[in-house]
């Protein structure tokens, strides 16, 4: 098996999105399609950065928030950073998965407890997911027969498919909180499966399993808590987490305005939760290249086509190749502490 780099993984997952994109806006290309690229508005372009940029702040915001529940001070400034690098982290991971390991790496190096800073990730993913179920709902209880007019039968299946994905995903912590014995057993067996793999880890199997042991413990305790003593970080966590996604969601509107056209609130909040949904499914590098065909295909229902293809460029722009920009920099200012922090740790061993 081919093993790839960290360079050849983000070399992919820009290619599959810069692709994906060339073909889409060639095959959407018309004789109307340099008019609304010379009519575009560039002030609403700033705009939408803009609303980026505050979801970014909102999400450092909910990661500073529940860790204080859990009786840890980690500074604004520190969480947004960490966001930052763990979205660099997640274009060259399947499902943009990459990220969590980056928040809690930068967690324990804010002294918070690997098991802690665990649970603070996986409740994050779970607030995401109730609050788009919640949202999502909503939207089709607004929208069911607009829905049932302009979706086709492939729509509705990859709807169904989705949501399904989505729900499942709720279910495992819950039943981790209901049944705790139960899921440390079947996570145990994971750990004893996957440990000898790992060249490196296999002479010291046992060392493995009983820090998994009592990191698990931790874990399990973490998420108790959250649903007892620490529960304003679950409810607080969840008010800006849908903050967060109303300002992430809002950054298609505000470019449609910019192209002169509505900024159709409802029906594009219904696909970004359905795009949401699917870029959490491993299923590319980043989830490039399916991003921008399951926003071209669901944004053709309410975009001109010649429309489609300078509207995906711009919104993953904002969405997509910003992480990167700023992801580079967060990633960068870590990297330089980690010198740093390596540097003190060789420092006291050295001989005159």
């Amino acid at each position: 098996m081919v093993k790839l780099s960290t360079r050849a993984w983000f070399a992919l997952t820009i290619l599959f999105s810069l692709t994906v994109i060339i073909i889409i806006f060639a095959t959407t290309f018309n004789q109307e399609t340099i008019g609304y690229i010379l009519s575009f508005n560039l002030w609403f372009l700033g705009l939408a950065i803009l609303f980026r940029i505050v979801a970014l702040v909102l999400w450092g915001i909910r990661i500073q928030l529940m860790s204080g529940s859990l009786g840890y001070r980690v500074k604004l400034t520190y969480c947004v950073n960490m966001v930052l690098a763990g979205l660099l982290a997640g274009t060259i991971t399947p499902g943009q998965a990459g990220g969590e390991p980056v928040r809690v790496h930068e967690l324990y190096r804010a002294n918070v407890k690997i098991g802690d800073a665990t649970a603070i990730v996986i409740m994050e993913r779970v607030l995401d997911g109730i609050i788009l179920t919640v949202m999502g709902i909503l939207l089709m209880i607004l929208m069911t027969g607009y829905i049932e007019s302009i979706f086709n039968p492939t729509l509705v299946i990859l709807v169904i498919i989705a949501w399904i994905f989505l729900i499942s995903f709720l279910i495992i912590p819950v039943l981790a909180i209901k049944y705790p014995e139960r899921t440390k057993i079947y996570l145990m067996r994971l750990v004893h499966w996957i440990a000898p793999c790992l060249g490196r880890f296999s002479s010291s199997l046992q060392s493995v399993t009983e820090r998994a042991d009592h990191e698990i413990d931790n874990l399990f305790e973490s998420m108790t808590r959250f649903t007892g003593t620490a529960w304003r970080g679950l409810v607080f966590g969840g008010i800006v987490t849908a903050l967060f996604w109303i300002s992430e969601f809002l950054v298609a509107s505000v470019i449609m305005m910019g192209l002169g056209l509505g900024p159709y609130i409802l029906e594009s909040f219904f696909f970004q939760i359905l795009i949401a949904i699917i870029m959490m499914i491993p299923l590319t590098p980043g989830a490039s290249g399916v991003t921008e065909l399951s926003t071209s295909s669901l944004y053709a229902l309410i975009i001109p086509s010649g429309m489609i293809g300078i509207f995906v460029i711009l919104w993953r722009f904002v969405t997509f190749y910003l992480n990167i920009i700023l992801g580079a920099a967060a990633g960068l200012a870590i990297f330089k502490r980690e010198l740093k922090y390596q540097k003190t740790e060789v420092e006291p061993g050295k001989t005159g």
